[in-house]
């Protein structure tokens, strides 16, 4: 049986728009993709609100540096056979400039992190998929929450995409199935993030093809 890091933020952790708890498990999409996959994967859900790609934010209860905890999560549950990421929403809050060009710089430093961490054994490097996470919507008062831009989340997409393609690693656009809840403009339905879980298992069935 494969072993799957899903490592991310609050779209990851299955974050409720309407209430800002939890998702029931059956729609997490860690847990939709390791159901889909049918027992060939176990899927280890690495989620936390307000986690950025590689940013400090001493604004929550725990560290979000996702450059910190990556190497912490690696740690802890290598070996692994795939690790897939999906960050970059909290990357565009306007205290990290609000712009997408932070998001993949920090995407390419995980990047980093999964190819050359100290793996035991050394050649248990395991496969990397990134994924771009829906573009923020209109909220409420008009704009995503937290003073996100709806363009620069647009952007997302084909910048990971570029650098995807650049380093050698497998890419997935979940705007293709999911899109964020009008509700605050950033998070998920409890359907969106079951649909990026079922849509997910085809492309980790052929990166382990």
């Amino acid at each position: 049986m494969k072993t799957i890091l899903a490592f991310g933020d609050s779209l990851t952790w299955g974050a409720d728009p309407t209430t800002g708890l939890r998702h029931p498990i059956a729609y997490r999409w860690p847990d939709v993709l390791e159901r889909e996959l049918g027992g060939e994967a176990r899927v280890i859900s690495e989620g936390l609100g307000g986690r950025t790609t590689c940013y400090d934010d001493h604004t929550g209860p725990s560290c979000r540096n996702g450059a910190k905890a990556l190497q912490v999560a690696l740690a802890s549950h290598m070996p692994l056979d795939l690790v897939i990421i999906m960050l970059g929403t909290n990357d565009l809050k306007p205290v990290f400039g609000g712009q997408a060009e932070p998001a993949v710089s920090g995407m390419r430093r995980l990047v980093q992190i999964v190819e050359t961490f100290p793996y035991k054994p050394k050649t248990a490097v395991p496969r990397l998929l990134i994924v771009a996470p829906p573009p923020c919507v209109a909220g409420p008062s008009g704009t995503p929450a937290a003073g996100r831009r709806i363009a620069e989340s647009e952007r997302l997409a084909p910048l990971y995409q570029a650098l995807a393609t650049e380093l050698g690693h497998a890419f997935f656009d979940a705007g293709r199935v999911a899109k964020a809840s009008p509700i605050d403009g950033v998070h998920l339905s409890a359907e969106a993030t079951q649909a990026i879980g079922q849509a997910l298992a085809a492309p980790v069935r052929t990166i382990f093809a």
